[in-house]
């Protein structure tokens, strides 16, 4: 059990509200497209304060406490990227105007950190009372895996449009203007209550945030069972997701493999769980509701080293993908290029042949 002093959590939980409070103010009393050095100051900023966090929670709990953190944030952090991809089509998808967009990530964030807030007390309370729940967040993370390796290996991409029933009946049942209203959800034109697009956007949002609350509050727990822990990893996660939006909007496509990277720190994290649900198992129908004693348990050392690796090797062999591909076009441009010259060269050299042999042909007229 991980044992904190009651200041250490309180103050932590502070510092966190005030800075969500004072990203919310900035967001909405100067809305803006942030430029490039502004977005990667706050994502510094963010990241170098998640790891900061870190080093001090192993000086005031323990180092085990720190590396689950870790370990945890950067699963998190991932996978936060990997919503970016989401959010960046909705965005293209209803023509968010640039301006607007930080607010609808400021939205994205909020609702994404108190949607897995639920899931976090839901599976903290589910964890304490029964064991074997593990089994079912292992299961889940090797399908998860199974389904991005399978996208992977068929080269399916994100879908141009995002869109699901819910909003899609929205779209149909609400009465709605055609153009925004800045990040107004409804005004009166012409006497009559009418919603704008944003609504509709707000919905995507957050119905994007659900479904990647159910994927990553498994992944987390396959790592720590300390809510405090998986609160903070994930809080520090979403944290300056709004610039790195900004920062990164055209990176997001050179990462080619995040998809398979994501699928093995997933089904690693998911085969964790089984083995540590098979050493707790208490289910009668399994080894007689005896633990498997003989199943070794994944140090937490492993896991930071898998999911660190993993990373890493994923993004080398993305970017490096991008930029044999950018070579291969550029080549092939160049080739085309030469093509069309020659082309163009020899219907010249045609051209003053025919016209060569018109004036001899008037010539011999002439005489």
């Amino acid at each position: 059990m991980l044992n904190l002093p009651v200041w250490f959590e309180v103050g932590t939980f502070v510092v966190l509200v005030l800075l969500l409070v004072l990203d919310l103010l900035i967001v909405t009393r100067r809305p803006h497209a942030p430029s490039i050095r502004e977005a990667s100051l706050w994502v510094a900023f963010y990241v170098g304060l998640a790891v900061v966090f870190g080093i001090v929670l192993g000086f005031v709990g323990h180092g085990q406490a720190s590396g689950e953190f870790f370990a945890g944030w950067l699963t998190e952090y991932s996978l936060s990227v990997d919503n970016l991809f989401i959010f960046v089509i909705i965005m293209a998808q209803f023509r968010v105007p640039r301006k607007y967009q930080q607010s609808v990530l400021m939205f994205g964030i909020l609702t994404a950190i108190v949607l897995r807030g639920v899931f976090i007390l839901l599976g903290a309370a589910l964890i304490n009372e029964f064991a074997w729940v593990f089994y079912i967040f292992g299961a889940f993370l090797v399908y998860t895996a199974v389904r991005l390796a399978n996208q992977q290996v068929h080269h399916e991409e994100h879908d141009d449009e995002y869109e699901n029933a819910f909003v899609r009946r929205a779209q149909k049942v609400l009465p709605m203007t055609k153009e925004y209203h800045g990040v107004k959800l409804r005004i009166t034109e012409n006497g009559k209550r009418l919603y704008t697009p944003m609504v509709i956007v707000f919905l995507s949002i957050a119905s994007a945030d659900l479904l990647f609350a159910v994927d990553s509050i498994p992944a987390i727990f396959g790592l720590t069972q300390e809510a405090f822990i998986v609160f903070t990893a994930n809080i520090f996660a979403l944290m300056g997701l709004r610039q790195l939006y900004f920062l990164i909007g055209g990176l997001l496509e050179k990462l080619v493999y995040l998809s398979a990277g994501l699928a093995v720190i997933l089904a690693f994290i998911g085969v964790k769980l089984v083995m540590h649900a098979l050493h707790e198992n208490n289910l009668p129908f399994v080894n007689g509701g005896e633990p498997f004693h003989s199943v070794p348990e994944v140090p937490i050392w492993l896991s930071l080293t898998v999911i660190i690796g993993t990373l890493l090797v994923t993004t080398v062999l993305s970017l490096l993908k991008s930029r044999r591909d950018l070579r291969n076009g550029v080549a092939e441009g160049g080739s085309a290029g030469a093509d069309r010259d020659e082309v163009e060269d020899g219907s010249a050299d045609a051209d003053l042949v025919d016209e060569a042999n018109e004036a001899t042909a008037a010539d011999h007229d002439r005489r």
